[in-house]
């Protein structure tokens, strides 16, 4: 087998958190500026901890990823026993962490491998190429094979999130101004999708009831789910999650779908109020098809 590891920043969320200590994955932490106070994201500040701060602030949080030098030394002290290292990276569009990891990239002199890879998403979605990478590493014979396990599954993976408060959003920029007080003023919830690795607001519901069955409607789209997590905004289970685990139990039966909150740097997009669910669909066979 060949010696890959991976590394990503933490704005990375997973499933099962046992991950990284299974498998060789090393998480360098975003920097994130609350109110002028700066924190290392999953170091000096905790995913709970953050949204309270986030919250009371009432502001976009500043989000900075690892350096151009931060990468470099990560690749160059791993390139001395690794084959191939696989820089997992949130999407170009919404970040510099995968500009950072190509120019750092190319700082290496090694024969170990460097593929710098967009996962054209954030949080859970990146997290579950990462365990896509994690496996293949595991399973197949080449680093080639590896990397390019990973950059298919990018293809493979879709998130959307219902937002209860469009501050952030508007003061982000992915909504006007004037849609985002007519939202407010008719209680008017957003839904966001990660599309091309761009935030697009796809519709708009009212209810909670409403959020839950546009949420399963989403996941019921997909016939075959190799990976799927609710995403929500509390550390303990809500109950908007139970009804939906609930109903997904009757549409999937034997498929399990755990929950935990999305990142501090997914709500510096999308504040501290949003209930989503990444997935990562089952690679279909070309080949495999009913006649």
């Amino acid at each position: 087998m060949p010696r890959i590891h991976i590394v990503t920043d933490s704005g990375a969320r997973f499933s099962n958190p046992r991950l990284v200590r299974h498998f060789p994955v090393t998480i360098l932490p975003n920097t994130i500026d609350i109110a002028g106070a700066r924190y290392l994201e999953g170091v000096d500040i905790d995913v709970d901890q953050a949204f309270e701060l986030i919250s009371s602030h009432g502001k976009p949080p500043i989000v900075e990823p690892p350096s151009e030098n931060d990468y470099a030394e990560q690749y160059a002290r791993l390139s001395h026993f690794c084959d191939a290292i696989i820089s997992v990276h949130p999407s170009r569009e919404l970040s510099s962490s995968w500009s950072n990891g190509r120019l750092a990239a190319q700082q290496v002199s090694s024969s170990c491998e460097i593929a710098v890879v967009d996962s054209q998403s954030l949080c859970a979605g990146q997290g579950m190429l990462i365990r896509v990478a994690a496996r293949a590493a595991h399973e197949q014979e080449t680093a080639e094979e590896v990397i390019q396990t990973v950059r298919q599954a990018v293809n493979r993976i879709y998130s959307v999130y219902c937002v209860r408060n469009v501050d952030f959003l508007r003061a982000n920029g992915f909504m006007k101004p004037s849609h985002a007080v007519l939202s407010t003023q008719l209680g008017i919830k957003p839904f966001i999708s990660l599309e091309d690795g761009n935030l697009i607001v796809i519709e708009k519901v009212r209810t909670r009831g409403e959020i839950i069955e546009r949420l399963v409607e989403f996941l019921v789209e997909f016939t075959e789910l190799e990976d799927a997590v609710v995403l929500q905004d509390q550390k303990h289970i809500t109950e908007e999650t139970r009804v939906m685990q609930d109903r997904l139990a009757l549409e999937f039966p034997g498929q399990h779908f755990p929950f935990t909150m999305y990142s501090a740097t997914m709500a510096s997009y999308l504040g501290t109020e949003a209930t989503g669910v990444a997935v990562l669909e089952n690679e279909v066979d070309e080949f495999d098809y009913d006649f």
